[in-house]
C-alpha cells in the first residue's frame, strides 16, 4: 500500500520561501510519477508541479514556473516542493500524490496547508 505524507506547511509572509516535503513508502517508486497540487478555499483543485522518479521530465503550471522546484531524494524516499518569491494567491492547501508512468494520480497524501499573508 502506498501512503504519502506532506509536511512543511505553515504561514509566510509574501515573497518568503517555503519547502513541502512529501514522504512516499509501500513501494519501489522507479516507475512512479509524484505530483504535487494544491486547492484553495472555494476553488478547484488544480496542478502544481510533477517529477518522474528517475528525475527527468518535470512539468510545472505556469503559474508557479520560475518560483517552484520539484526535487527529490531518493535515498529518503522524498520529493520536496521548494517554492520561492510567494504570494497570497499561492495560499492553499497542498496535497502530494503520485501515479504510475502510464496511470491516473490515484495515491493522495492528506495535505499541508500553506498561508501566505499579504
Amino acid at each position: 500500500q502506498v501512503q504519502l505524507v506532506e509536511s512543511g506547511g505553515g504561514l509566510v509572509q509574501d515573497g518568503g520561501p517555503l519547502r513541502l516535503s512529501c514522504a512516499a513508502s509501500g513501494r519501489t517508486f522507479s516507475r512512479y510519477v509524484v505530483g504535487w497540487f494544491r486547492q484553495a478555499p472555494g476553488k478547484e483543485r488544480e496542478f502544481v508541479a510533477s517529477i518522474r522518479w528517475s528525475g527527468d521530465s518535470i512539468t510545472y503550471a505556469d503559474s508557479v514556473n520560475g518560483r517552484f522546484t520539484i526535487p527529490r531524494d531518493n535515498a529518503k524516499n522524498t520529493v520536496y516542493l521548494q517554492m520561492n518569491s510567494l504570494k497570497p494567491e499561492d495560499t492553499a492547501v497542498y496535497y502530494c500524490a503520485c501515479r504510475l508512468l502510464s496511470g491516473q494520480f490515484n495515491y493522495w497524501g492528506q495535505g499541508t496547508q500553506v498561508t501566505v499573508s499579504s
